[in-house]
């Protein structure tokens, strides 16, 4: 039982609740009286008799009533009600606390990925503010974050963007920072931008391999386009012992998508364009008792795009945009056409899915080609003989003549 007093304090009226906890010891819970009234005050007697009933008979889920009250309860209040143990009040966990939080357990991922999510966190904190609640978050308030990134950002950085911020919210409902995620339901949109795709043929491909500056730049540039190499990342790691000159093979680690199982590296053959400038480059001087194939950029931090740059220029091409992309995706789809997707798929290192997405290119040639194509002529039925009679027949290299094939039964 709980026990209601009134006591006064410069005349005006507050309320003692003393009730006893678990252990036989008296609490007490004091409202105010400028804030509080009377009502208030035996409402709360009420509610705070039903959860000793409920906690002395181990009742974990109050009654309707008592939970619509203690919802609707100010917060002072219930941190009251909390501080006496009669109910838990989830911790609530601010919008930076969540980013941290996210970040440091985010050890599975290499330092371009880290960095994306920097970029990501630098962005969701230029609309929110750092010591919001993560459960006071609304979808409305996602939508108009997303809103406000159009006309900054590039329909896939905006979708790349909202990727990343769907993997923090996701991971907070994991932990139990909250129930669902704000992001669910908010389409995260489009990441091709085919306006950028830029198929680079192997006349321009030649053109930048005599405009480089040095042998190392032509075997980049030949990765990238002929190997089909992320760059620099898969470039850079490349090792001579890598290169099977016997098997006309050679290995490629994966940084980007180390984490999935069976994905860490793949085996990529030794095109002859590519072979050649490799050749080349092993049996420089420079290159004698050096382990990687590269040398002369060693940094992956090394802006290579600024170099190809003047290497364009100085070829006589256009600007290339996102020249590395587009390289590796102009050759998948040279390998999808010539080897399938099977095939593309292991050797340029993702999925079916993936290409769909951001590699599959319409070329010139496939206008080229399509304008040329001639379906063949129907083949009528020689002497009337129906379809079945034309796959049962044979052709008597003799005589030339058209027999009926030996069907034989007795196997």
């Amino acid at each position: 039982m709980a026990t209601l007093y009134t006591r006064k304090a410069g005349g005006i009226p507050g309320y003692e609740i003393r009730f006893h906890d678990a252990h036989g010891r008296r609490l007490t819970i004091y409202l105010g009286g400028r804030k509080y009234g009377s009502k208030t005050a035996c409402e709360l007697k009420q509610i705070i008799e039903n959860l000793v009933y409920y906690r002395n008979n181990s009742i974990a889920i109050p009654d309707k009533k008592t939970l619509v009250w203690l919802e609707e309860a100010s917060p002072e209040i219930r941190k009251k009600l909390a501080q006496a143990g009669l109910i838990e009040i989830p911790k609530t966990h601010t919008l930076k606390e969540l980013w941290d939080s996210f970040l440091e357990q985010k050890t599975d991922v290499n330092d371009s990925t880290m960095g994306q999510y920097d970029h990501v966190k630098r962005r969701f904190f230029e609309f929110f503010k750092e010591d919001e609640i993560i459960s006071s978050l609304e979808q409305s308030q996602m939508k108009q974050w997303k809103e406000s990134l159009k006309g900054k950002l590039a329909k896939s950085t905006i979708a790349g963007t909202l990727t990343k911020a769907k993997a923090v919210f996701n991971w907070a409902v994991q932990s139990g920072m909250i129930e669902k995620s704000p992001l669910d339901g908010v389409g995260r949109g489009d990441f091709a931008n085919k306006s950028k795709d830029q198929f680079i043929t192997m006349e321009e491909y030649r053109r930048l391999l005599d405009a480089c500056p040095c042998q190392d730049w032509r075997v980049i540039i030949a990765l990238a386009r002929i190997g089909g190499l992320r760059c620099p990342s898969e470039i850079i790691p490349l090792t001579w012992s890598d290169v099977n000159w016997e098997r006309e093979r050679f290995y490629v680690r994966s940084p980007k998508t180390a984490n999935h199982a069976g994905k860490e590296s793949r085996i990529v053959p030794l095109f002859p364009e590519l072979k050649m400038e490799l050749e080349t480059l092993f049996f420089m001087s420079e290159s004698e008792g050096r382990e990687y194939v590269v040398n002369r950029y060693r940094d992956p931090r090394q802006n290579f795009g600024t170099m190809f740059a003047k290497i364009t220029k100085r070829a006589g091409l256009s600007p290339i945009l996102r020249p590395f992309d587009n390289m590796r995706a102009s050759r998948s789809n040279e390998v999808y056409s010539r080897f399938g997707a099977h095939k593309e798929s292991e050797w340029i290192g993702h999925s079916a899915r993936v290409r769909k997405d951001h590699y599959g290119m319409i070329t010139d040639d496939d206008f080229r080609l399509a304008a040329q194509w001639e379906i063949p002529p129907a083949v009528p039925p020689l002497n009337g003989q129906n379809e079945f009679q034309m796959n049962t027949v044979t052709r008597n290299k003799n005589t030339a003549s058209i027999e009926p094939a030996v069907i034989c039964d007795d196997l």
